[in-house]
């Protein structure tokens, strides 16, 4: 029997992540998850492709969601009243243009003196209107693509076992910056589940998580320690599609609550394969298998 072993949101793309015992989920995630974004003063976003020291960043969102407090190393912490109602300004994610709203001057001057750069913090408002591509289509706040990332804790253990067998260190789930851990699949069920059901919540398969070099940052101090877990991962997991895939996204077919410990039910299931020819079988109905 599979179930959640963790969740995780992400309230500040490319901060922190914030393990969690239970959250609602809604069309665009986990409750709070990449909701926050920062930018340089042009409006583009920071990632940690570019700035790893995001990583060393920690949000925490108060429950009334009404307050967001930012602790880092050196830097101290810093209470950040949540604006709603400021001036929407131009932010610009992957190329493509969206508004965000600004979080004033207090917050970006920590963040510039963090980061080392000139940056400002926005929210995404209520009008916020995303489309998420792939399988199943969806939408989400500010994160990569699609709303809720998933990753077998099988997976994991199998690339950590490729990684020691050639002499490397094992690297820590916090890499890979999932959403929802599942205990109880074999390594990379995650490719095969086209909906599953957890709690209150069914999630659709959208499309595999093509890795970056966000994977060789160390989540802890911010710095980049690569080659791994890229160099394993292109042994064996190198997409038809190009790049190389771990893990799965994921769209919010029907909101709800979900909570570690529950389970995790294979509502659809495809044997087709994204590092592999497509398979002629598929599953279309509830299955025993879970």
């Amino acid at each position: 029997m599979a179930t959640i072993s963790e969740l995780y949101h992400y309230p500040v793309k490319g901060c922190a992540g914030v393990r969690v015992p239970a959250g609602a989920v809604g069309p665009a995630g986990l409750e709070h998850d990449r909701c926050f974004l920062v930018t340089d003063l042009a409006g583009t976003y920071r990632s940690q492709r570019r700035d790893p020291l995001l990583a060393t960043i920690r949000p925490e969102v108060r429950e009334d969601a009404g307050c967001l407090s930012l602790s880092a190393p050196g830097a101290g912490a810093i209470r950040v009243p949540v604006d709603q109602t400021a001036p929407r300004r131009s932010v610009t994610l992957f190329g493509n243009p969206y508004t965000g709203i600004d979080q004033g001057d207090d917050v970006a001057a920590w963040l510039t003196a963090v980061l080392g750069a000139p940056s400002r913090l926005v929210l995404a408002p209520p009008e916020h209107r995303r489309v998420t591509d792939g399988l199943t289509p969806g939408t989400s706040g500010y994160a990569d693509s699609c709303a809720v990332h998933v990753l077998s804790e099988a997976s994991l253990r199998e690339l950590n076992e490729r990684i020691t067998a050639g002499g490397g260190r094992p690297v820590p789930l916090s890499r890979f910056r999932p959403n929802v851990v599942v205990d109880g699949w074999d390594a990379h069920e995650e490719d095969h589940v086209l909906r599953l059901t957890a709690g209150g919540v069914e999630l659709g398969y959208a499309k595999p998580a093509t890795r970056c070099a966000v994977t060789v940052v160390d989540q802890l101090d911010g710095t980049r320690v690569g080659p791994e877990p890229l160099r394993t991962l292109a042994t064996y997991r190198r997409a038809t599609a190009g790049g190389v895939v771990f893990g799965a996204k994921h769209a919010v077919v029907r909101p709800g609550r979900i909570a570690v410990g529950d389970v995790v039910t294979t509502v659809e299931r495809s044997e087709d394969d994204p590092v592999g020819a497509p398979a002629s079988r598929r599953s279309n109905g509830p299955i025993s298998r879970s």
